[in-house]
């Protein structure tokens, strides 16, 4: 039996991101900063900088079972955030181990294409992740690009849209929503936790930096730690949420030097 003192233990599916300021790494960075340990399963190996992503290998589902399976039968986690899921074999065997393994505070950052456009996830695999992940999930974080392409809508993002944004998502079988403001045409970044009962926003200006890369992997996982320490959903919006806006704050304390021209890169944000 696991003690009361227990570490608060966050177990990362998600993609390789050799740049370091995504995924795997990304999660891992954000997990302990707040407290907890990080266990992590990969899902694909990818190839990438600072000006997108070049190459996407996937795992095998193989793997990516053994992976899941070996860490759990040894480890118990408090909570799981699932970023990059690259097809619908993976999505299979990841909702058949939540189920296994009665995995709880569930966290799916809906990864679809990278901010330089390749796709992330197999076009016809969004239709599994919805039937197979989104019932098995206490909150789903898409950004409006997301919930666009999941509703096939054309939303701005704007506050009076946000009611008809969740009714559409909760259709698709999501339980709690977090519809993240970095891509609306708001003034401020607006994130916004539906439920089927309330909607609660958390507001932060928007932070003028170029180190943007993995800004909703550090989102997800910063949530999911939360819960892992025992918090309520929204609270571990907001300490999240908080703690994402002071990394973007600092993050200009990060200088790595970059070949070529000036031009505008995403950086990492720590």
């Amino acid at each position: 039996m696991m003690p009361d003192n227990h570490t608060p233990t966050v177990l990362t599916i998600a993609g390789f991101d050799p740049y370091g300021g995504a995924g795997i790494q990304i999660d891992t960075k954000t997990i302990h900063a707040l407290g907890g340990y990080a266990l992590s399963a990969i899902t694909a190996v990818t190839a990438q900088n600072s000006r997108g992503v070049a190459a996407v290998e996937a795992v095998s589902a193989q793997t990516l079972r053994k992976q899941l399976c070996t860490l759990l039968d040894d480890i118990a986690v408090d909570a799981v955030k699932i970023g990059m899921l690259v097809n619908a074999e993976l999505i299979e065997v990841v909702s058949d181990v939540i189920r296994q393994y009665r995995l709880k505070n569930v966290v799916l950052d809906t990864v679809l294409v990278s901010s330089s456009g390749t796709r992330l996830l197999e076009t016809e695999a969004i239709e599994t992740m919805i039937v197979k992940l989104f019932p098995l999930c206490r909150l789903i974080t898409p950004n409006l690009h997301e919930t666009n392409t999941l509703l096939q809508a054309d939303f701005e993002g704007s506050a009076k849209e946000v009611p008809r944004m969740a009714e559409g998502l909760f259709s698709l079988g999501a339980r709690n929503i977090l519809l993240k403001g970095g891509h609306t045409i708001e003034p401020e970044a607006v994130d916004c936790l539906v439920s089927l009962s309330s909607i609660t926003r958390f507001s932060t200006p928007r932070v003028d930096t170029t180190h943007t890369h993995g800004t909703g992997c550090l989102l997800s996982s910063a949530i999911a730690t939360t819960l892992a320490k025992g918090e309520s959903l929204a609270e571990s919006v907001k300490q999240a949420k908080h703690f994402l806006y002071k990394k973007l704050q600092d993050s200009d304390k990060l200088v790595l030097r970059y070949h070529g021209p000036d031009r505008t890169q995403k950086e990492p944000i720590f």
